[in-house]
């Protein structure tokens, strides 16, 4: 496929993510290592605060939703806002001296995060025609995942050489900016409502999505999936960091593990995209569980080996980011193919409530568990795996729906 054949506006857009999420990877996995080793706070109640930003991150969804279906908002504005929101909230991190502090910058994040994915999602399809959007969107991971790569390297390496956390969120609070820059620049608003006419009333699309069972069946899947992200996201390091006991585990090789993360992560896009395309979405997602599965049972053998400990660890992660990768794009297709044209933003909205939801639940259970000492947090993995059963199995039985449907 040609570059030329999409929309430049989408090429510029991608650029931005790119941008924004080499900011995001900063902080990304070294957040919870600052808050828990350097500002003193426990491990539960560090995954507090963290899960505290899905309490506004499902008010910005709500929101972001209902106004990037909205001609007075739109796509833009509303990821504009999200951009000033999350910088403020960065100057918050940076300014922290205490919990109240820390509680204030998660609910800041939470709700800039909420207002940004709605609309970020509903911009790709509103400029990529049908047939090239499973190429669109695995392009925009594409681009989160090399940024937050490098993000994640240059922290790591920022800490190892400065050992100050606060300079890794002055740095992503300058890329909120330089990403509200380059969006109010050179992407115009996308939205256009209904044959080009602004629905009367918003509420719409929220009373069409309530009454849709399959999204309501995927969403219950399409939680525990993001529960599985935060726990890579905020309790492994922690985990890696403080309980295997092998000395390989420093904060350099920890750096160097999330970065193959995300390396992995991006590498793997292009080819899970073709893969993806001999798929319908839900078999897509049934292979993420899978494969996530296998993931968390390969961390719990990461602390139950004498040796090579590392080496059961890396393979983890890399496993982690393939499961990542087969579900962004699958879940997506799935949500594009289910939402009505008009109602794309709402639809967004909810699938992004979700992650919000698996962030307020993931958090606080890992953080618990790390609390709760060594037997119960090497067995937490173990349980993580298990539930990738009834995820699998909710899956099937959403695809046998669909199929009926389609058939019909």
């Amino acid at each position: 496929m040609k570059k030329n054949s999409l929309d430049r506006q989408f090429w510029f857009f991608s650029l931005g993510r790119l941008l924004l999420q080499f900011g995001s990877g900063f902080t990304l996995f070294y957040s919870s290592l600052y808050f828990v080793n350097e500002l003193n706070f426990s491990p539960t109640s560090v995954g507090i605060v963290l899960a505290s930003s899905s309490i506004t991150g499902v008010l910005g969804r709500f929101l972001g939703g209902i106004w990037s279906d909205s001609a007075k908002w739109g796509r833009k504005k509303t990821i504009l806002l999200s951009a000033l929101v999350s910088a403020a909230a960065d100057v918050v991190f940076i300014l922290t001296n205490s919990y109240l502090l820390l509680l204030l910058g998660n609910l800041l994040i939470g709700l800039g995060i909420g207002l940004y994915w709605p609309p970020a999602e509903a911009i790709v399809v509103d400029l990529i025609p049908e047939n090239k959007r499973n190429f669109a969107f695995a392009l925009t991971r594409f681009s989160d995942n090399l940024g937050l790569g490098l993000g994640v390297a240059m922290g790591g390496y920022l800490i190892s050489l400065t050992g100050d956390y606060r300079l890794l969120f002055i740095i992503n609070a300058i890329f909120f900016v330089i990403f509200y820059l380059l969006v109010k620049f050179t992407i115009r608003e996308t939205y256009c409502g209904v044959g080009g006419v602004e629905r009367v009333n918003p509420w719409l699309g929220w009373q069409q999505a309530l009454r849709d069972k399959k999204l309501w069946l995927f969403c219950f899947a399409n939680i525990l999936f993001t529960s599985y992200v935060s726990q890579i996201q905020s309790i492994l390091p922690l985990y890696f960091a403080n309980f295997v006991l092998d000395e390989a585990f420093s904060i350099t090789s920890l750096s160097s593990i999330f970065t193959l993360h995300m390396a992995f992560a991006t590498l793997w896009q292009l080819p899970v995209v073709k893969i993806l395309n001999r798929f319908t979405p839900l078999q897509g997602l049934m292979l993420s569980s899978v494969t996530w599965a296998i993931s968390f049972l390969l961390v719990w053998t990461t602390a139950n080996v004498k040796t090579n400990a590392l080496y059961w660890g890396v393979t983890s992660v890399i496993l982690s980011s393939l499961a990542l990768t087969l579900y962004n794009p699958a879940a997506s297709a799935f949500i594009v193919d289910l939402a009505p044209v008009s109602f794309r933003g709402v639809y967004f909205a909810i699938h992004s409530e979700c992650w919000a939801i698996g962030y307020l639940i993931g958090p606080p259970l890992g953080g618990w568990m790390l609390d709760l000492g060594y037997n119960h947090v090497h067995d937490f993995w173990l349980f993580l795996s298990l539930t990738a059963i009834p995820i699998t199995f909710i899956l099937y039985i959403l695809h046998r729906k669909c199929s009926h449907s389609a058939n019909r």
